[in-house]
């Protein structure tokens, strides 16, 4: 919950400190909902338990109310620095700002941890290869821009740069936020969409160029189906469509019914029979795209 916390009937309410964990975190009494985890630039600077503050008084900063995230950040605090909790903070401000999206605030817990410990690699050299990078760059365009304000902004004031690698896994963890969904689904998707594009790339054997407008138009597509199939969106019935595409292209008419099973295996949703239509007519121009280049 990002910023002030009001009352009953409009009136601003006061915070009463129970524990200063850092400069930047404390616990406090909330009112309304109890105990709560406050976290702000500088909020538990010269503060001592039974301070009150006026949360009118303090700009940037946020609420954790759900027992369980505050338990979680209370466990990671000691094993961070106090540095890298404000730079979070700030970065998560600039998110919700730029996005005008309310975060789930298991953000604080997740980005917190996930950059911690990628600083830890950092440190002891191991580089972590990101799979789904450019599927990620495809599929969530607003969030990777996001996410490479955040890595640029640790390396300014951390002294460390962890990369384009790096950027790709923050923008998952911003979507998640940004959408309520698991982490763990979204991954899933990416992964799911990277698989996709290997087998097409297998049965055409050919290489998609990363930054070609093809690659940017098939995975664009496969995101849209993926969404429509989790949502259960009928796409409308082409029958005139789907039976010219069956016999004039029988290769990627059946290459696109395969991609669609694995998309319902995987995701344990049916998929609409039109869905393979409209993956073929993708499909179909990607093969005429490798022929064109192989006459060159």
């Amino acid at each position: 919950m990002l910023q002030e916390l009001w009352g009953k009937r409009g009136a601003k309410v006061n915070l009463k400190v129970a524990k200063v964990l850092n400069n930047n975190v404390i616990i406090g009494t909330h009112p309304e909902h109890e105990e709560v985890v406050v976290i702000g630039k500088g909020i538990g600077f010269h503060r001592k338990s039974g301070d009150i503050i006026p949360l009118q008084t303090v700009e940037k900063m946020f609420i954790l109310t759900n027992q369980e995230e505050q338990e979680q950040y209370k466990q990671l605090i000691p094993r961070v620095s106090e540095k890298l909790i404000e730079t979070i903070n700030d970065i998560i401000l600039y998110i919700t700002s730029e996005s005008n999206v309310k975060l789930n605030e298991h953000i604080h817990i997740a980005l917190t941890d996930h950059i911690a410990f990628a600083l830890k690699r950092m440190e002891q050299g191991i580089v972590l290869h990101n799979p789904f990078l450019y599927e990620t760059k495809e599929i969530y365009p607003v969030e990777y821009r996001l996410a490479s304000y955040a890595i640029n902004l640790i390396k300014e004031r951390l002294g460390v740069d962890l990369g384009e690698e790096e950027v790709g896994f923050v923008a998952l963890h911003i979507y998640s936020a940004m959408t309520n969904q698991n982490l763990s689904e979204v991954q899933q998707h990416s992964k799911l969409i990277a698989d996709l594009v290997s087998i097409v790339e297998d049965k055409l054997d050919y290489q998609i160029p990363r930054h070609s407008l093809d690659y940017s138009r098939l995975v664009t597509h496969l995101r849209f189906a993926i969404e429509r199939i989790k949502r259960g969106e009928e796409v409308a019935e082409v029958q005139k469509l789907d039976s010219l595409l069956s016999k004039e292209y029988p290769e990627m008419y059946s290459l696109s019914w395969t991609l669609t099973k694995v998309m319902e295996k995987r995701m344990k949703h049916a998929v609409y029979a039109a869905e393979v239509s409209y993956l073929a007519l993708h499909l179909q121009r990607l093969s005429q795209k490798k022929e064109q280049e192989s006459k060159k």
